[in-house]
């Protein structure tokens, strides 16, 4: 999860070489369009819309990428602290090109609609902080399960959703746990579900995201950060022993060489080698799970 130590490891990183901040702004305009090139061989033509999703709470806005004919299994994807933007859409519909309808969500859309931060900003900013952290602040188990219903429920009545085959999900960063509970509270509906630097995904809390393991029958992939794993080197360990007991498929990996929100690819710490890589198994995973 961001915080004060992931973003006193960012900083380090920063400080030592790798980029400065006043290259991050040049690097980030243009890395995008290389994060697409791998893929885009295959690539179908796609469709996408901007759309409006009533739920308990409220009307989220969302962003909507799939391929421009036919029906095909669906994706909703929880995007990180810094909500839904325009490295986010990409991401969306680089995974549509892939064969997939895929929903961006923006999991502020009560305090505001996306973005919610301005181009080039960063959790390192002060004033970004100050944004960003009440409005999470402000979400729960409880509001991910409720929107999980709504999001699912949204894309059950897509025509552009093939509804006989399994939903995956996707979350980043504070969406990882989110990942988790869509998995558990619609657990009939979800075959697979990709966390990338998840947070909180095993903790001591009494509503700890891997608690509801056995109430899940989805696919599993985490990618987890090393200094995330340097933190906390038990999470990996609890998600497995969980996974182990359920019986369910789970893939648990520490991506060397990574800082928290390395996957994205406006993050200051964007790894492309390893973000490439942790796409390729998200990938993996979406083909055999969600057949």
């Amino acid at each position: 999860m961001c915080d004060e130590r992931t973003q006193f490891d960012a900083d380090k990183y920063l400080r030592g070489g790798e980029i400065s901040r006043r290259d991050f702004g040049r690097v980030s305009a243009t890395v995008g369009l290389g994060m697409m090139l791998p893929g885009m061989a295959n690539a179908q033509e796609l469709g996408e819309r901007d759309v409006e999703i009533t739920t308990p709470d409220g009307v989220a806005d969302c962003y909507f990428a799939y391929p421009a004919s036919g029906s095909h299994a669906a994706v909703l994807v929880w995007p990180d602290i810094l909500g839904l933007r325009p490295a986010f859409r990409e991401m969306g519909r680089r995974l549509a090109s892939a064969g997939y309808s895929v929903l961006t969500v923006n999991p502020f859309y009560r305090s505001a609609r996306s973005p919610v931060v301005g181009e080039g900003a960063s959790f390192s900013q002060p004033e970004t902080r100050e944004i960003v952290l009440p409005m999470r602040r402000a979400l729960s188990a409880e509001t991910d399960f409720s929107d999980a219903r709504a999001f699912v429920s949204w894309l059950d009545e897509q025509d552009e959703v093939d509804t006989s085959r399994s939903i995956g999900t996707t979350g980043y960063c504070m969406g990882g746990p989110m990942v988790m509970r869509t998995v558990a509270v619609m657990a009939d509906r979800l075959g697979a579900g990709a966390t990338f630097h998840g947070g909180g995904l095993a903790s001591d809390s009494d509503d700890s995201p891997h608690l509801l393991i056995p109430e899940t029958r989805a696919h599993m992939l985490h990618a987890v950060a090393e200094n995330d794993d340097e933190a906390d080197p038990e999470a990996k360990n609890t998600l497995r022993a969980a996974y182990d007991a359920a019986g369910i498929p789970a893939e648990i990996e520490v991506y060397e060489g990574t800082l928290h929100g390395w996957c994205p690819t406006d993050s200051q710490v964007y790894h492309e080698a390893q973000a490439e890589r942790a796409w390729s198994r998200m990938l993996n995973l979406f083909e055999t799970a969600l057949a």
